[in-house]
C-alpha cells in the first residue's frame, strides 16, 4: 500500500490501524523550566529571565518554551544549584556568590570585594579566561553558565544609623547577599546575614537587621528600604560589578539540537545586555526620587574603605592557601584587572572624571 494514500484515505485512526507510521513527524515542542533566585517584583533581575524566555520562544517560532518561576515558586531562592545538579530543572537564574557555602569559588563568578566592574567582568568572562575557568569549576555541579546581566557598581547599602568610623560597624547586623565580602565585613566586626531579598524589609522594620545592601536605587526603592533605614551609603566596594548568571544543566544543554543550542546562546546574550542597560537607565532617576524623599546619601570614608581592602586581601589569601583552584582563578582575574585598570586611566576614568565635574 502506498504510504501517502494511506494517510489521505484513512486519516490518523486508519494509519494506526494499519500499523503504518507517517513518514514525517511534527517536531515535538520543547519545554524547559527556569527557577530564579529573585522575586517577580524586580523587573530588572527577574526581568532578565523573562527576556530570555521570550526571546527563546520568538527565535524558535514557539517550538521551544522556557517557563520562568520566581524564588520559592518551584524551588527556594537558594535551592537552585541543587536542583540544577540533580536535573530537577533545566535552568536557573541566580547570583553565584549565594553558594559560597558550597565552595568559595562560586563568588569569583559573580563579584568579590574590590573586584571587576561590569565591563571588565564581561571582558574577562567572554574574552579572557573567566568563562572557561568558571565552567570547568561548575562542571562538578552539572552546570554550564552564561551571563544573565550585570548590575554595575552597586551602592553600599542602607543603615539605620550613621556609620562614621570602622568602630561603628562592630556588632552591626547586616544582610549581605553572600560571597566573600561577608567574611571581609566580619573581620570589621559586622555580623553578616544572608537572606532572600523579599525577607529583608520586615527584618529591618523589626530591628532584626541594622543594615542591608542589595543592588542600587531602582531595586532598593522597589523593596522599600528607604522607609526603614534612612542612611544610604556608597560605593558598594564589595560589588564593583555583580554578574548574574544563567545556570544550565549540562545534560539538558547537550541534548539540544544545534539550532536550539544557538537559540539558547543568543537569548542569554539578549537578556544580559538588556539587564545591564536597564540598570544604567533606571538607577539615576530612582536616586533622584530617593533623595527627594529625604534619603541621606553618605560616602564611605577612605578609612573604612582602606580597612575593607585590607580585610578583603586577608580573606583572599586565606582561600588561596586552602584551594589551589581558587588561587588559579583569582590570580587570573587579578592579572586581567591590573591591565584593565591601566587602560581605564587613559580612557573611561579620565573622561568620566572630567564629565562628572562639568555643570551643563
Amino acid at each position: 500500500m502506498d504510504r501517502r494514500s494511506a494517510l489521505q484515505r484513512a486519516g490518523i485512526a486508519g494509519v494506526l490501524a494499519t500499523g503504518i507510521a507517517p513518514a514525517v513527524h511534527a517536531q515535538a515542542a520543547l519545554r524547559w523550566r527556569l527557577a530564579s533566585s529573585f522575586p517577580k517584583s524586580l523587573d530588572t533581575i527577574f526581568g532578565s529571565a523573562e527576556t530570555f524566555s521570550r526571546t527563546v520562544k520568538e527565535l524558535s517560532g514557539g517550538k521551544f518554551e522556557v517557563s520562568v518561576h520566581a524564588a520559592g515558586e518551584l524551588v527556594p531562592a537558594f535551592g537552585v544549584v541543587d536542583s540544577i545538579q540533580s536535573g530537577t530543572i533545566e535552568m536557573a537564574q541566580t547570583a553565584p556568590y549565594y553558594f559560597t557555602g558550597k565552595n568559595s569559588i562560586f563568588a569569583l563568578g559573580c563579584a568579590v570585594p574590590f573586584g571587576l566592574n561590569a565591563r571588565q567582568m564581561d571582558a574577562w568572562m567572554e574574552h579572557g579566561n573567566g568563562r572557561k575557568l568558571m565552567d570547568a569549576f561548575y562542571a562538578q555541579y552539572n552546570i554550564k553558565s552564561a551571563s544573565a546581566g550585570n548590575t554595575g557598581t552597586q551602592m553600599g547599602g542602607w543603615f539605620r544609623k550613621e556609620i562614621k568610623t570602622v568602630a561603628n560597624l562592630k556588632g552591626l547586623k547586616m544582610r549581605m547577599g553572600g560571597g566573600l565580602f561577608g567574611e571581609a565585613m566580619q573581620k570589621l566586626g559586622v555580623v553578616a546575614q544572608n537572606m532572600p531579598a523579599g525577607e529583608v524589609y520586615q527584618a529591618l522594620e523589626k530591628g532584626a537587621l541594622d543594615a542591608t545592601e542589595f543592588v542600587g536605587p531602582y531595586d532598593d526603592e522597589k523593596l522599600g528600604f528607604n522607609k526603614v533605614a534612612p542612611f544610604y551609603y556608597y560605593p558598594g566596594w564589595w560589588e564593583g560589578g555583580a554578574e548574574l548568571e544563567f545556570f544550565i544543566n549540562t545534560k539538558a544543554y547537550a541534548a539540544l539540537s544545534a539550532e536550539n543550542k544557538a537559540i539558547v546562546d543568543a537569548a542569554t546574550k539578549v537578556a544580559a545586555r538588556d539587564m545591564t542597560a536597564k540598570y544604567d537607565a533606571l538607577n539615576p532617576v530612582a536616586l533622584k526620587r530617593l533623595v527627594t524623599a529625604k534619603t541621606q546619601l553618605k560616602a564611605f570614608s577612605k578609612e573604612l574603605m582602606d580597612a575593607g581592602f585590607k580585610a578583603s586581601m586577608e580573606v583572599f589569601a586565606a582561600h588561596e592557601a586552602k584551594s589551589p583552584e581558587f588561587k588559579k582563578i583569582h590570580q587570573d582575574m587579578r592579572a586581567f584587572q591590573r591591565d584593565q585598570l591601566l587602560w581605564a586611566r587613559f580612557s573611561e576614568f579620565r573622561f568620566d572624571s572630567y564629565m562628572a565635574a562639568l555643570k551643563f
